[in-house]
């Protein structure tokens, strides 16, 4: 069995289609066909059903993803602890995180880690959906939720809260609720319902039934700019209101409790650099932890 034909099955299996394989790996797409085709007659069997909307695993396909990613991590590991690579922690890092910890939190914070390693690119990657490590669209995920399924590994970094605000001059003209039925009375800020990725993230339910936004941002951080603005009151994650001081908090009685984790793919956590940088992040949490609570 040919490694270079195995590879070219990972990347279809994780971009899901010949084409974004092809792209990927730098390749045109006549190689990737021709290359899946060789592994299919060498096993003896169809690993992929090629579709004209993309392409999608047959239950021979999805067994033998499972033997291709342990036999890619075995090359990863050996190419590290034989061939020396990683030796400088150096090569690229991509995060994908929420927006709110990404970007608030994390970015100010890389940059003593790549002042600690030159050679090493980090990739911060603020997305408002879910990022897949098993199509390699990230090497190292931060979750509101475990994940329940893949070869992925994961570790609980904090626990945050979310409460409302709003801004003082909104509050100035428009007065205090003084309980969660009094807010439809008010403007509110809220998130994009059908864009939301995970349940942990569809939380106004729990601060009143009823809550219902006129002005839906699907970004954390927006929502907390709208509310800073005066435009109503938000549900805004507490370690980033905090740091503005024209934010006040709302129905103080009312906070939603959440948590981040740490996700890493099986297959690439003993590489040096990805350690290296999970590490970090979760060092960086630990000696902040107050700013959670």
């Amino acid at each position: 069995m040919n490694w270079d034909d195995t590879r070219i099955f990972l990347a279809v299996a994780r971009h899901g289609q010949l084409l974004a394989a092809a792209r990927a790996l730098g390749v045109n797409h006549a190689t990737v066909a021709r290359r899946l085709s060789a592994l299919e007659a060498d096993l003896k069997v169809k690993l992929v059903d090629r579709r004209t909307t993309g392409s999608a695993l047959t239950e021979a396909g999805e067994r033998f993803l499972a033997t291709a990613e342990r036999v890619e991590a075995e090359m990863l590991g050996a190419r590290t602890e034989i061939g020396g690579a990683d030796v400088a922690v150096s090569g690229t890092v991509r995060i994908g995180a929420p927006d709110g910890f990404g970007v608030a939190f994390l970015a100010p914070r890389l940059g003593e880690l790549a002042d600690r390693h030159p050679e090493l690119t980090l990739q911060l990657v603020p997305v408002p959906r879910a990022v897949s490590l098993s199509r390699r669209e990230a090497d190292i995920a931060i979750t509101v939720e475990r994940p329940d399924h893949g070869r992925l590994v994961a570790k609980k970094l904090v626990d945050y809260t979310l409460g409302l605000y709003a801004s003082k001059a909104y509050l100035e003209r428009e007065g205090h609720p003084e309980t969660p039925q009094d807010l439809k009375h008010h403007a509110l800020v809220g998130y994009v319902e059908d864009l939301v990725y995970s349940a942990a993230l569809a939380y106004a339910d729990e601060i009143d039934r009823s809550f219902q936004p006129r002005f839906e941002i699907a970004s954390a951080l927006g929502q907390t700019e709208a509310v800073r603005s005066g435009a109503g009151i938000g549900i805004l994650h507490a370690f980033i209101a905090r740091n503005h001081e024209e934010l006040v908090p709302v129905l103080v009685g009312q906070v939603i409790d959440r948590s981040y984790w740490l996700v890493l793919h099986e297959s690439s956590r003993d590489l040096r650099r990805v350690r290296v940088v999970a590490d970090f992040i979760a060092e960086q949490v630990a000696r902040d932890r107050a700013t959670f609570t």
